[in-house]
């Protein structure tokens, strides 16, 4: 039967009245992978109904280029939808996320401002701004979102927490490739020589991982340790290293509790992110 395709608001909330609850949502931007899949295949176990969003958000663009550049992939995005499990896919215009006159924005406060809030002045602002929108055009009971976007799932949980929205926010496992670069839609954009080098930052991750497990607890330590496996690539240039706390994403000094080793870095006009969870304790 297929994925059924709707793309305006009226039809979405005409559709899922009818369908069968509880419902699952998978919101995404597009050019979609295996990493997609397995958020539309978990939503299929675990949800009657499942619906993926399509929708290549203007206002989560620094660079007007990279919205452009942004690849568009819509009837291998409906193949992979149909394939993983998904019952609708809501596909819409710019002008039915953003009417004519729209002038509301949703900020999240301190989880926003280091790191990607840092490097990306105003994305975490388009993210849950337009997150909050189709949360509450779809009313689902689960929303699943990747943990390679660390700070994006800590950002969208206190969204829903503190606007009462009533969909439970669900985490699920970062997909790799067989070298362990974290699967994403930008890295097809990467040249042959960037794609070779691109897993240095899982390296750097785990390099980390291997000093805390053996017994460091020096966030600068840490830091350096990254540091210094991202300076063996000269492809790479890091835009920023981190060891900060799970729950507030403040710079820690000394790791006493859960830690997220994170990093964002760049190859060529290509910019990579993944993250590393530390369980804390001594």
């Amino acid at each position: 039967m297929g994925v059924r395709v709707v793309r305006t608001r009226a039809e979405l909330r005409g559709t899922l009245a009818g369908a069968p609850r509880p419902l699952g949502l998978v919101t995404t931007l597009g050019a979609l992978h295996e990493g997609h899949a397995s958020l539309i295949e978990r939503a299929r176990r675990e949800n009657a109904s499942v619906l993926v969003t399509i929708f290549v958000n203007p206002t989560q663009f620094n660079e007007p280029a990279d919205y452009e550049r942004y690849p568009r992939t819509e009837d291998a995005d409906l193949e992979l939808c149909s394939n993983a499990g998904a019952d609708f896919a809501f596909i819409p215009p710019v002008d039915q996320i953003y009417p004519s006159g729209f002038d509301t924005v949703v900020r999240v406060g301190a989880l926003t401002e280091p790191l990607e809030g840092a490097a990306r002045p105003g994305h975490f602002e388009g993210v849950a701004t337009v997150v909050a929108i189709l949360l509450g055009l779809a009313g689902a009971d689960r929303a699943y979102f990747g943990q390679k976007d660390a700070q994006q799932l800590l950002v969208i949980r206190r969204m829903a927490d503190d606007l009462a929205i009533g969909t439970v926010v669900v985490a699920c496992p970062t997909l790799r490739e067989a070298d362990g670069l974290a699967m994403s839609s930008r890295n097809v954009r990467l040249t042959r020589e960037e794609r070779a080098a691109a897993p240095v930052l899982r390296r750097a991750l785990l390099a980390a991982r291997a000093a805390y497990d053996g017994g460091a607890r020096d966030g600068e330590i840490l830091r350096a340790t990254m540091c210094d496996v991202l300076a063996t690539e000269p492809l790479a240039t890091p835009e920023y290293v981190s060891c900060a706390d799970t729950a507030t994403l403040r710079e820690l000094a000394t790791i006493e509790g859960p830690a997220l080793l994170s990093m964002a870095v760049r190859f060529g006009r290509v910019r990579l992110i993944d993250n590393e969870s530390l369980p804390g304790g001594q």
